[in-house]
């Protein structure tokens, strides 16, 4: 009967993603959850589940239904994490199974292999996953695996309403301080236990003991665990039997070590079967994005915190505003001393800077002997490569200056420094529209900028992106509804991209565009909180935690030029598209001259149009038109998944004179190109005006050219710049040019990718 019931909701589950939705749309996208949920009542299952989930993906491999494999595999893993036990030769027909996609296409052998390795560790040591999940997204310490994340949700206060923003914030509060450090680590030792002693544990004299013990023991513990786990699953040759062996003594000291468990001694402890360990909450915060810097800011102090004593989660809120600006300020004055890391010494003693000596330093005579002396030299040109400065992964310290002597021990060669490690990750989730994305492109194109002058988030932190769909609001009637769901459309363009490449998308995230404005706008009641504090937590939890599959999207760079020639140009990028419109004229002279043309040539102004045209062989074809127009639109999102993502799609709305017996008329044409570099330029001098990324507060008014191009990534221009000091007659990219990425891509994250 149980077997029955899973199985009538995992086929449910496939239905939906062959459009065939629930009959009650509340249920939709809420099936993977309550299919989790049950099994989380009743742990006992999870093997059930997955035998279930086997099946059906292996009967999906045999037919013609790949876009189940992913969904399925996904649910399947997430399943496996948070079982309490799994048998090997259970865990073993997984393992096989992704070994067999390793034959398709991307992205299923990309996600096969990174399951297939991640079982093939748990096979060996049973818990390995669900530890590390735990250690990392609670930043516990812990020497063995060091890794720390966190999950930062990024909301436009301009665009959502005040009530989503409350609840939001209610939300990740109550999930954030739900679970404290020492319960997290009984956590992962009563997980580990269970799931390398199965049914041969007492899980609830466990749980008294580590109930009773104060929090020293229980870190010690931890420790032991969490070091044999890690020594099991990090060699290629452990045995799982000899894990359970070490388990297992460490289960018997922790219980023997207190005298509540003499009672029972642990050969004869009563056994009650298998029982859930709760998954945590990952450690979210949420941010109102009201700086223009504030996301570099968060992550500076993700990497390095203020003050050991405060909680990370509220840095950026409770802590004293100067010392924030004291790690921004010292983080930042790196970058004058970033360029001097590598050594510029001609080798002449006359070219040493002149000492400063310290009042009342003592000389000793080992210091003078090791100052190094030499004779006169021929100055050497610094190479090309010597000039990457900004590919090395660090400075020596942030504010360090650079030494006024140069001082070494003879015989004795220096120190290599230890390479710097990505032990942070960062998931950045954006909520909102297409117009908060605009702003995440304009935020990543800074950093990366601040990251080539002074490289210092990315040796450090694992960056991933992450974006939910929300409406801002409710419509209340059916006439208003399809209204709004029209604009909403519009609105949420790279939602309706990422929910046709990925159906698994579609069905857990693009549903919650709706459904948060939804449940923030219920009236208070104990059922409220019971949906909201586990839904939306837990998806944006299951979102985070197994979307790792990017889609990269192109951002172009735009120059604005405007009628005042006084006025400097304006640099700036978008995403996802760019509207211009005729301006209004504002004098009563041009209003008449305006009037005046209009009557003749028809509304609009007269337009120069400089394109690429992007053709099947890739060649380069300049193409030129004049035309008359009262606004273009481009669009970088494509309709169809199938195309190309490096592509504008051009709408030129172009007004063409028509003279017949009645006199002269006028109508309007769609001319509709595709391309990637635009130049586009008013030949009369009329202003137009310029909005990026649908956004109102990124208009630009009294402009008459734009120019519109692939941004390119920061560092590459810089070291292209630099190579080109050296070859000024190469036109191509020679050298270490060759292997940099040419264009700035903006990754966000899905659970398959594009499927093809």
């Amino acid at each position: 009967e149980v077997e029955s019931d899973i199985l009538r909701r995992v086929r449910t589950l496939l239905r939906e993603l062959d459009g065939h939705h629930p009959a009650c749309q509340c249920d939709r996208g809420m099936l993977r959850w309550t299919l989790h949920k049950k099994i989380d009542q009743n742990p006992s299952n999870s093997s059930v589940l997955i035998r279930i989930l086997v099946k059906e993906l292996e009967r999906a491999e045999r037919g013609d239904f790949r876009h189940y494999i992913i969904p399925l595999l996904h649910t399947l893993m997430y399943t496996l994490i948070k079982a309490p036990c799994i048998s090997d030769e259970l865990c073993s027909r997984v393992y096989d199974f992704c070994k067999k996609l390793l034959t398709l296409p991307k992205p299923f052998c990309t996600i096969g292999l990174d399951y297939a390795t991640r079982l093939k560790m748990e096979r060996t040591a049973p818990g390995t996953l669900y530890q590390r999940m735990v250690i990392s997204e609670q930043s516990l310490k812990s020497d063995p695996y060091p890794y720390q994340e966190k999950i930062f949700i990024f909301a436009d206060p301009e665009l959502l309403s005040e009530a989503i923003c409350n609840a939001l914030v209610t939300d990740t509060e109550a999930a954030r301080v739900s679970q404290s450090p020492r319960a997290c680590m009984c956590y992962v030792i009563i997980h580990a236990m269970q799931a390398a002693l199965g049914e041969g544990c007492d899980i609830s004299g466990l749980k008294a003991s580590l109930q009773d013990m104060p929090t020293s023991d229980v870190e010690h513990w931890f420790r032991q665990v969490v070091a044999a786990v890690e020594c099991a699953g990090n060699k290629a040759s452990a045995d799982r039997g000899q894990h359970a062996a070490r388990l297992e003594e460490i289960y018997c000291a922790i219980l023997s070590s207190l005298e509540a468990a003499s009672l029972f001694p642990p050969g004869d402890a009563p056994l009650g079967g298998l029982q859930g360990t709760p998954l945590p909450n990952p450690n979210i915060s949420f941010h109102l994005w009201t700086e223009d810097d504030q996301l570099w800011k968060e992550l500076v102090l993700f990497i390095r915190p203020l003050s050991k004593s405060c909680e990370p989660d509220c840095l950026s809120q409770d802590l004293d505003n100067f010392e924030i600006q004291d790690i921004i300020s010292e983080c930042e004055c790196c970058e004058q001393t970033r360029f001097s890391v590598l050594s510029t010494d001609s080798g002449i003693e006359r070219d040493l800077p002149v000492a400063v000596e310290e009042p009342f330093a003592p000389c000793s005579t080992e210091t003078e002997q090791s100052r190094l002396h030499r004779k006169g030299g021929i100055k050497k040109k610094p190479s090309p490569l010597e000039s990457v400065a900004f590919l090395q992964a660090g400075c020596n310290g942030p504010g360090a200056k650079p030494p006024v002597k140069l001082q070494r021990r003879p015989g004795i060669p220096p120190e290599p420094s230890a390479p710097l490690q990505r032990l942070h990750t960062a998931r950045i989730v954006l909520l909102g529209d297409d117009r908060i994305l605009g702003r995440l492109a304009q935020a990543y194109h800074s950093l990366r900028k601040r990251e080539t002058r002074r490289v210092f988030l990315t040796p450090r932190l694992n960056l991933q992106f992450y974006y939910i769909p929300v409406a801002a609001g409710q419509p209340n009637t059916l006439a208003v509804m399809d209204h709004v769901a029209t604009g909403q459309e519009e609105l949420c363009e790279v939602a309706g991209y990422l929910g046709r490449a990925d159906p698994w998308y579609e069905s857990n995230i693009n549903t919650l565009c709706h459904m948060i404005p939804k449940l923030a706008t219920m009236p208070s009641s104990p059922s409220k909180h019971l949906v909201t504090d586990l839904f939306i937590t837990d998806v944006i939890a299951y979102y985070v935690r197994m979307g790792i599959q990017p889609v990269c999207f192109q951002v172009y760079a735009v120059k604005i030029f405007f009628n005042d020639p006084a006025q400097e140009p304006a640099e700036d990028v978008f995403l996802t598209e760019l509207r211009t419109q005729v301006q209004e004229s504002t004098s009563h002279r041009e209003l008449s001259m305006t009037k005046k043309k209009t009557t003749l040539d028809g509304p609009g102004i007269d337009l120069t149009v400089t394109y690429r045209k992007v053709v099947v062989s890739d060649r380069a074809k300049e193409l030129a038109t004049s035309l008359r127009s009262t606004g273009l639109v481009m669009k970088a999102i494509p309709a169809d998944e199938a195309e190309d993502l490096v592509c504008l799609n051009v709408n030129i709305t172009e007004i063409i004179r028509i003279n017949n017996l009645s006199g002269r008329s006028f109508s309007a044409v769609a001319n509709r190109l595709k391309t990637r570099d635009i130049k586009i330029r008013s030949t009369e001098q009329r202003p137009f005006t310029v909005c990026l990324d649908k956004d109102s507060r990124r208009a630009y008014r009294n402009v008459i050219s734009v120019e519109v191009s692939p941004c390119l990534e920061p560092s590459y221009c810089l070291q292209k710049t630099r190579t080109m000091k050296f070859n000024l007659h190469e036109t191509e990219d020679v050298g270490l040019v060759k292997y940099m990425p040419k264009s700035l891509l903006l990754p966000i994250n899905t659970f398959a990718g594009v499927i093809q």
